[in-house]
C-alpha cells in the first residue's frame, strides 16, 4: 500500500479541520442551530464532530494514519453536508449578505475538500 505524499492541499485540509474542530469545541452554541432538527442531541453531535475533525486533522499529517484519516475525512465532510445545506437555507432570506454569501459559497467549496480527502485515502 502506498501512502499519499503530504501535499499542500492535504496540509490545508488538515488545517481547516484543526481550526473548525477547535471552534466546535470552544463555541458549540454557534454550530447547534445548523444541526438538522431530525438529529438528536445537538450539542453532543457538535462536540463529537469537533473531536472527529481534530482526529482527522492529526491523522492526515502522519503517513501511517493518512489513508484511514482520508476516508474518515471524506465521510465526515459528507456527514456534515446536510448542516451546511440547512445553514444556507436558513439564511437565504437574510439581509446579511456576507453571511448569505459564505453559507452558499461553502456548499460547492466542500467538493474539493472531499476530493482531497479521497486522494489522501487512496494513496
Amino acid at each position: 500500500m502506498t501512502t499519499s505524499p503530504l501535499t499542500r492541499d492535504i496540509k490545508a485540509l488538515s488545517g481547516i479541520f484543526a481550526i473548525s474542530g477547535a471552534l466546535h469545541l470552544a463555541k458549540p452554541e454557534v454550530y447547534e442551530p445548523i444541526v438538522p432538527s431530525l438529529v438528536p442531541a445537538h450539542r453532543e453531535v457538535v462536540l463529537a464532530s469537533g473531536v472527529a475533525e481534530l482526529l482527522c486533522a492529526a491523522g492526515l499529517l502522519h503517513p501511517r494514519t493518512r489513508r484511514v484519516a482520508g476516508w474518515a475525512s471524506a465521510a465526515l465532510l459528507l456527514a456534515v453536508y446536510p448542516a451546511n445545506i440547512k445553514m444556507a437555507n436558513d439564511v437565504k432570506d437574510s439581509r446579511r449578505t456576507g453571511l448569505k454569501a459564505a453559507a452558499f459559497a461553502r456548499l460547492p467549496l466542500q467538493l474539493p475538500m472531499i476530493r482531497t480527502a479521497l486522494r489522501a485515502a487512496r494513496g
